[in-house]
This record gives structure tokens, C-alpha cells and sequence, in this order.
């Protein structure tokens, strides 16, 4: 079965907040997967989560900011500035947050497609 072309713009304003309190414009998605933007104020920080069946793979587009990530013992802190790409495996830990003077934006792929709000679990960060 086939499914139809979809094309659409970045929409102008936010689409919904996201658990972990960054702006998310949903963009498209299909069966294996789903695409959204992220954004995160300047000097804001997101608030660190992992997530229960989700993947995700995201790409800075503009800003900049760090990104922290725990898994399995590891731990790091890596810069977000536009050109980078990281991915957030299952059971990871992560938290964002933007410098003092200007916000962080990515586009992320969720894998499987985001199942909604309970997908995120609050957990505990470094800020």
C-alpha cells in the first residue's frame, strides 16, 4: 500500500511544548519514523529526560548551546552548534539547554514516531 507525497513548511509558531520543555514544531513523519524542530530560548535549559521506546538522531541548525548525555557509565557534555549531528539512543539521559545569548535550534528524527507526552521520563541532570 502506498502512501501519498506530503510537503509541508516549517510551521511559523511552535506546535506544542515538549516534556522536556523546548518548543517543537512537528513536521512530517511515516511509519518508521518522525521529524520535528526543536528550539530552546536563549539561557534556557531544557529539562533532562530519557525516553521509554523512542530513538533520536538531531542535526543543529542554528545557535548554540550543549548537550548532555549518560548511558551505560558514560557521560558527556558536547557542544550544539549549527553542523553538528548526535544521536540519543534508547535509554539515554539528556538535557540541552542554549547560551546566555542566543537560542538552539535542531531538526530530529524520532524512531519509531514519537507516541506522545508519556514517552518522556523525568529524570535527573547536570543543571
Amino acid at each position: 500500500m502506498s502512501r501519498p507525497f506530503a510537503t509541508m513548511p516549517l510551521p511559523a509558531q511552535p506546535t506544542v511544548t515538549a516534556p522536556d520543555g523546548s518548543d517543537v514544531r512537528v513536521l512530517l513523519g511515516l511509519a518508521g519514523g518522525s521529524m520535528a524542530h526543536f528550539e530552546l530560548a536563549a539561557g534556557q535549559t531544557s529539562q533532562a529526560v530519557t525516553h521509554r521506546t523512542v530513538e533520536e538522531i538531531w542535526f543543529v541548525v542554528s545557535g548554540s548551546g550543549q548537550m548532555w548525555r549518560r548511558q551505560d557509565g558514560r557521560e558527556e557534555v558536547v557542544s550544539l552548534v549549527p553542523g553538528v549531528c548526535l544521536t540519543i539512543p534508547l535509554g539515554t539521559h539528556f538535557q540541552f539547554r542554549a547560551s546566555a545569548t542566543e537560542a538552539v535550534a535542531a531538526v530530529g528524527v524520532t524512531m519509531p514516531p514519537w507516541p506522545g507526552e508519556a514517552e518522556a521520563v523525568a529524570v535527573a541532570g547536570p543543571w
